[in-house]
């Protein structure tokens, strides 16, 4: 998807021109994809921009940089109002944020331990991930040929930038096979995720997702999701999920922070009910939310004011 410039970018505590923001073509990241990074999205709401779970994401990225190893250079805190900083800098209403920790430029070579960590928080309007109209329309998957990571390969605990070389296979094989996305399955065979999304299934009137010893990334909006949707009334549980369970489901959603909430209308050219009554009631609600017109739900939106 084509980016669109904003006027700043927040680089090692200071906002730069977006022309400025540059690095060395021998940053150690670029090499060997060792950075960490988030994805978030600010939202228009009646108060001004509101940057939906900021606090909670930066804290992710903490823990994604422990996992690693990686020493970060500012805390939660600072990164927190790093991100409101560089929000009202663009002058948009609504734009996607990318933090990112990375290993800089000064070191070669596979040990970490001495090289400098880099932070920068890019803004940029951004629109759902999957199309405006993937909660009606639905989107078609299929199962990819690649294998989500297990544990003591890489950690697919941490946000890390080299395990998207996996998602980014798998979602050009599906793009290329005429799908929309893909679903990762685990080492054993069950279900851990998509190549960007977190994945909800309804069996027997359930709403069930997978563990995250399935692989699956501990997702920010598959919380929300979760919590909507037992405030509805729902049955969430999180548990695991065969292939098998995909082609019989009676409604299939994901959700994320690019994505949002999408309905999928089939896996594997087996036809999923779509969009199901309880996709269609979590999306909505979880659209109120994320613009701050849950007042239940407005902890969650911090003004970046």
């Amino acid at each position: 998807m084509p980016i669109t410039p904003t006027p700043k970018i927040w680089m090692n505590g200071n906002l730069v021109d977006w022309a400025d923001a540059k690095v060395h073509v021998l940053t150690h990241t670029l090499h060997y994809g060792t950075g960490v990074f988030e994805g978030i999205r600010a939202y228009e709401t009646d108060k001004g921009p509101a940057v939906f779970r900021l606090t909670d994401h930066m804290v992710r990225l903490h823990n994604s940089a422990k996992i690693m190893g990686m020493p970060m250079p500012y805390s939660v805190d600072e990164l927190v109002e790093a991100t409101k900083a560089t929000v009202r800098s663009t002058g948009l209403n609504a734009c996607y944020v990318r933090p990112i920790a990375y290993y800089g430029y000064g070191e070669m070579g596979l040990n970490t331990l001495p090289c400098k960590v880099d932070v920068a928080i890019v803004c940029w309007p951004w629109g759902a991930y999957l199309g405006d109209d993937a909660v009606e329309k639905g989107v078609r998957m299929k199962i990819s040929s690649w294998t989500r990571h297990d544990h003591n390969t890489m950690p697919p605990a941490a946000k890390t930038v080299g395990n998207y070389v996996n998602s980014s296979l798998a979602k050009v094989e599906a793009l290329k096979a005429g799908y929309d996305e893909a679903i990762m399955l685990a080492p054993n065979g069950l279900v851990a995720e998509c190549t960007g999304e977190n994945i909800f299934v309804v069996r027997h009137g359930k709403i069930l997702t997978p563990p995250l010893s399935a692989g699956a990334l501990e997702g920010i909006t598959q919380s929300s999701v979760s919590t909507i949707a037992r405030d509805l009334g729902y049955d969430v549980r999180v548990d695991n999920i065969a292939r098998s369970d995909l082609y019989i489901a009676e409604e299939i959603f994901v959700c994320g922070t690019a994505a949002e909430v999408g309905s999928v209308r089939s896996v594997d050219e087996r036809e999923v009910p779509c969009p199901g009554p309880m996709t269609r009631a979590i999306a909505a609600t979880y659209a109120r939310a994320v613009r701050g017109q849950e007042k239940k739900y407005s902890h969650w939106c911090e003004l970046a004011k």
